[in-house]
């Protein structure tokens, strides 16, 4: 697909993640200007530098600085700032540093930029997004987390190479909480058509072989922070593919984090499900089907992001 015309793409924060989501969205093509914007203006200005150097090979232009009037004319906003993952540091530990954070970021860029999507990537996501919602009242399916959409795509790259098909032929998905409670749906996921406790391939998968994998996608962010202090690049792909089915209006169904109200029981809880995600935002899909066991996790998840909310009196 193309660019799409006069779309404005604004990514908030100048860092490794920042800097990876503008530079996959340039390359990508996911939108016809990528705007970044960060308070460290000598950063900033180079990265934007830097990039804009580039353009002669994308289909984009680049902007940026340290004033905030760069988020103006915003379709779609990406906020990656906040407080970075430490080695040995979990998601909820950033909560409450990267709350105070959006509490006087988030007005500012809706005065800026009223009617954009705004896509929340700083972690703890999912307790970042109820308070993101909370700050500035929008819809939720206007203000939503990046969720599980990484995951979901470290899954089906394990799955894939395992199986030895192409990543495209894998469908299944990361759920619930972006952190350690997070989990598979494995009683939907399939290889093609094939349930895939019935793929035979080379040799069958078993139940045993599917929880060292999911176990792996749960923990392969702390092995990436630990051999080189950061994870940027996939998030930074991963951010982009998102953004490109805000501006296309796609309505692709990806597992982003939204405010759930009422969807399997659960209320003001902002979790990953698969959702319909076009030019308006991010809409769960109510009818995904869970086991009874996945339904359990689902709920252990949503009580993990109520706990961290209710410590941070969001």
């Amino acid at each position: 697909m193309g660019v799409v015309e006069n779309s404005k793409l604004t990514v908030i924060g100048a860092g490794s993640v920042g800097t990876s989501l503008a530079y996959s969205a340039l390359i990508r093509g996911s939108a016809s200007e990528v705007a970044l914007y960060d308070i460290a203006r000598e950063k900033v200005e180079a990265e934007v530098l830097d990039l804009a150097h580039g353009t002669q090979f994308t289909g984009s232009s680049v902007s940026g600085g340290a004033d905030l009037g760069v988020v103006e004319g915003s379709h779609v906003i990406v906020v990656t700032a906040g407080a970075k993952q430490q080695p040995g540091q979990s998601r909820l530990d950033l909560a409450g540093t990267n709350v105070r954070i959006l509490e006087s970021l988030l007005p500012a860029l809706l005065e800026r930029a009223p009617d954009a999507v705004i896509v929340l990537v700083t972690n703890p996501v999912d307790v970042l997004t109820v308070a993101a919602q909370r700050i500035t009242g929008l819809p939720p399916h206007r203000i939503f987390g990046s969720g599980t959409v990484l995951d979901t795509s470290r899954l089906r790259w394990l799955l894939a190479r395992r199986a030895g098909v192409t990543t495209s032929s894998v469908h299944a998905d990361i759920v619930g909480e972006h952190g350690d409670t997070e989990f598979p749906l494995w009683s939907n996921a399939r290889i093609g058509p094939v349930p895939i406790l019935e793929w035979r391939g080379a040799e069958p998968f078993s139940a045993a072989e599917l929880d060292d994998i999911a176990r792996e996608v749960r923990d392969s962010a702390y092995t990436v922070i630990r051999g080189k202090g950061a994870t940027n690049y996939a998030i930074g792909l991963a951010g982009a593919r998102i953004v490109e089915a805000v501006l296309r209006d796609e309505r692709a169904v990806l597992p982003v984090s939204t405010v759930l109200r009422g969807i399997r029981g659960l209320d003001g809880v902002a979790l990953s499900l698969p959702s319909v995600v076009g030019g308006d935002g991010a809409v769960p899909v109510a009818e995904t089907p869970f086991s009874t066991e996945e339904d359990l996790l689902l709920r252990a998840s949503a009580d993990t992001i109520r706990a961290s909310v209710a410590t941070l009196g969001i």
